[in-house]
């Protein structure tokens, strides 16, 4: 009989020490469930202040200001646009197996037709 109530007690010793490992175990996990929700948080309000700064940074009216005050453009005129008569036709024989074929297509250009934004060619180059 003492045998028994040695083995029942070092199975509830055995037991106890088990649920206490299993509670420290979950204890654990939910103590980094939580940094990680915390964690996450902090990354949405970082992603939200970021997002608005881009809004700010993205601005129409700011970036108009940027490239008035930053680059040297100057207002599209009528005389820089062409009709659409101008433009070169389509190569009949242009061959998909060919290495340049934009090359070729600008090769059939004809260079008197000269359009408002293009410098006259050359000509002995």
């Amino acid at each position: 009989m003492r045998l028994i109530h040695l083995l029942v007690i070092g199975a509830l010793v055995f037991a106890a020490a088990y649920v206490y490992q299993i509670k420290m175990e979950s204890t654990a996990r939910t103590e980094r469930v939580l940094r990680l929700h915390a964690e996450v948080r902090e990354q949405r309000e970082a992603i939200a202040a970021l997002r608005a700064e881009w809004s700010k940074l993205d601005a129409p009216l700011r970036l108009q200001g940027l490239a008035e005050r930053h680059l040297k453009l100057k207002p599209v005129s009528a005389q820089q646009f062409d009709s659409l008569k101008n433009l070169p036709e389509r190569p009949p024989n242009l061959n998909p197996n060919e290495s340049d074929s934009i090359g070729a297509m600008i090769d059939t250009i004809d260079p008197d037709i000269i359009t408002g934004s293009l410098p006259a060619p050359e000509v002995g180059r």
